[in-house]
């Protein structure tokens, strides 16, 4: 797992937790972008453990799979969203 893989899925999963805050109307934008960040860093090191496939984005001859990279952001990007849908909900039952 190399340095771009994680930050492809901390930005992914932090554009994931602010299209999860536009959708839910959060008002909380900053909350949206870093339970995104840390749901999509976190669930996409979990993706790539499950499935070995993304495990990194450079391949063997050295140069760079575009597939695997895509692959990663959707997985950052739908696990960023889904931890801000949770922090969401979580936030309003308990708050208000």
């Amino acid at each position: 797992m190399s340095i771009t893989d994680i930050l492809v899925q901390v930005v992914a999963g932090a554009l994931g937790g602010k299209a999860a805050g536009k959708a839910t109307k959060s008002d909380n934008a900053l909350g949206d972008l870093i339970s995104g960040a840390v749901g999509g860093g976190l669930g996409g090191q979990i993706l790539s453990a499950i499935i070995p496939s993304l495990a990194s984005a450079a391949s063997g001859g050295g140069g760079f799979d575009l597939g695997v990279l895509l692959g990663q952001a959707v997985g950052g990007g739908v696990t960023g969203a889904v931890v801000t849908l949770l922090y969401n909900v979580l936030k309003k039952r308990l708050v208000g």
